[in-house]
């Protein structure tokens, strides 16, 4: 298996297993793919890493700016990660975002920001806070990892491809 970032060419694909990825997800909405292609479309795409085995991309991840009321620094939403269902669970996933946050750390930001399982996310560093917000989502699944002494404080605003 290969990760590299993502290529011109590897939209379609990249759509497609998005797609795939949240289609069996009960939370899922289904937009995972159009805000994949509206951060790439309003530049917002800071990161859009995948992972090939023989040729077929089996694993995304895309990482965006976001802003945090009272948080300085540059932040990051972790968000959507994809793997394609007959490959879940053979640490795609872990490999992708465990490569975008060192990627993002090279960028000097402040940290990253998630809405997600405590149970999954925990394992990279992530944790939820009473100071952390993202309007009315329970407060476990608003989760933060600082690179540094900056904790993540505030209400969360992704990119306007989330549709927010």
């Amino acid at each position: 298996m290969i990760l590299r970032d993502e290529i011109p060419g590897d939209e379609a694909a990249i759509h497609e297993l998005t797609e795939a990825a949240f289609a069996p997800v009960e939370m899922s909405d289904g937009s995972e793919p159009r805000i994949v292609d509206g951060l790439r479309e309003s530049g917002d795409l800071t990161l859009s890493l995948v992972v090939l085995d023989d040729d077929q991309i089996v694993g995304h991840v895309a990482f965006s700016p976001v802003r945090i009321s009272e948080s300085t620094g540059q932040w990051f939403g972790l968000g959507p990660v994809s793997v394609h269902p007959e490959r879940q669970n053979a640490g795609i996933g872990r490999q992708l975002i465990e490569a975008g946050l060192e990627r993002l750390r090279f960028l000097s930001a402040a940290g990253c920001v998630l809405l997600g399982d405590p149970a999954y996310y925990g394992r990279f560093g992530f944790s939820s806070s009473s100071d952390l917000t993202f309007g009315e989502v329970p407060v476990e699944y608003v989760q933060a990892l600082a690179f540094g002494p900056e904790q993540a404080k505030g209400e969360i605003k992704y990119a306007s491809a989330f549709g927010g």
